[in-house]
């Protein structure tokens, strides 16, 4: 109770209130993470293969407990960094000033900083979906490079997208302003 009371929305002086969602991906993502591993975890062996070789055959064996313990940390690590540094710069007051004539609110860079962690979390999920179908079924639904590249190639659609959309509003809004030159 009293870590939740630590992160209550409330503006201190000249900072920001914390928002959850600020955080809300990476959350999404770890709930994801935990709902497969309750599905998952009466499925599995005593002894679950966590590495493979490029055929698929398992190289390393850890016990059922040792093998959540080893895919979910990673993962509340991930959320304690994203949670830190967005809870932290509200507390500063790093971002309290949007930039001049910039159209970007501090708000929005928040949350694009606390959920670009859900990316590495993504790729923490496939691999942990992986390993508990190889070791449930004997069957390997994608392999490492495989997660990596879906993840990434969604990056690069969210971050083309965002990218688009400030592009497009700077250009809207360096349209709509007087030019100062010919007045001179």
């Amino acid at each position: 109770m009293v870590i939740f009371t630590a992160f209550r929305e409330t503006v201190t002086g000249k900072g920001l209130a914390f928002r959850w969602t600020y955080i809300l991906l990476p959350l999404a993502v770890l709930l994801l993470s935990i709902i497969l591993a309750i599905y998952f975890y009466p499925r599995l062996p005593d002894e679950v293969a966590t590495h493979f070789r490029p055929d698929g055959t398992p190289t390393r064996l850890l016990s059922q407990g040792m093998s959540l313990a080893w895919l979910l940390a990673p993962q509340l690590f991930l959320i304690l960094i994203a949670t830190g540094t967005t809870w932290g710069i509200t507390k500063i007051g790093l971002l309290s000033q949007p930039a001049a004539d910039s159209g970007i609110r501090p708000q929005w860079i928040l949350q694009f900083m606390g959920n670009a962690f859900a990316l590495p979390q993504l790729v923490l999920f496939l691999v942990m979906l992986d390993i508990f179908s190889y070791n449930s079924y004997q069957v390997h639904i994608m392999p490492l490079w495989a997660s990596v590249f879906i993840v990434v190639g969604l990056a690069t659609v969210i971050f083309a997208t965002l990218l688009a959309m400030l592009i497009a509003r700077a250009r809207k809004q360096f349209a709509n302003q007087p030019d100062q030159t010919k007045e001179q």
